[in-house]
């Protein structure tokens, strides 16, 4: 269900006169305010070890639980967007991320709740040098590493991580 389809009344008057004002938009009838949906920001990491391993987490919840994604998550308010790819990783894995390097993004609708929630993925290459922390922890049940000449993005369970994992092999495989 689109997240628009949910909203009943204006958040400002409690009017029940909101109604679509557009394909991304909700006008009040009563107040005059108008909701615009925009994409939630969200990061996802690649990071790769010396061995061209690709760091992998298993899903510990829904959406998707049980599927393979990306360390990751969403942008927390007053955060850039690499401190919170470095926050996801922390948290998911224990590792610090040393650097970020953006590399791209991606639409998404993230199902949650029974609403898909439009997001913005972006994807990072993260440098680790440490990996002795490395434990699966909060959204994280598991973490592997997989050959980047073996990782099937099929395996994934989110749209936008299984399409950029098949962009950033393309990229790496020919050298990033």
């Amino acid at each position: 269900m689109k997240i628009l389809e949910k909203f009943k009344f204006c958040p400002v008057c409690g009017s029940s006169s909101f109604s679509p004002n557009s394909g991304k938009s909700l006008l009040c009838g009563s107040c005059g305010f108008e909701y615009f949906v925009n994409p939630s920001a969200a990061n996802a990491a690649f990071i790769v070890n010396e061995r061209d391993e690709v760091l992998v987490v298993l899903r510990k919840k829904e959406p998707a639980r049980g599927t393979y994604d990306l360390p990751g998550g969403f942008a927390d308010e007053n955060e850039t967007a690499e401190e919170g790819v470095k926050r996801e990783v922390m948290e998911e894995t224990g590792l610090l991320v040393g650097e970020a390097e953006y590399l791209f993004s991606c639409p998404n609708k993230y199902s949650y709740g029974g609403i898909d929630i439009p997001t913005l993925d972006q994807f990072y290459l993260c440098r680790v040098d440490d990996f002795s922390p490395l434990k699966a922890s909060d959204d994280a049940a598991e973490i592997l590493w997989v050959s980047t000449k073996d990782i099937r993005p099929e395996l994934f369970g989110l749209h936008s991580i299984r399409n950029g994992l098949r962009q950033f092999l393309e990229r790496y495989r020919s050298g990033l």
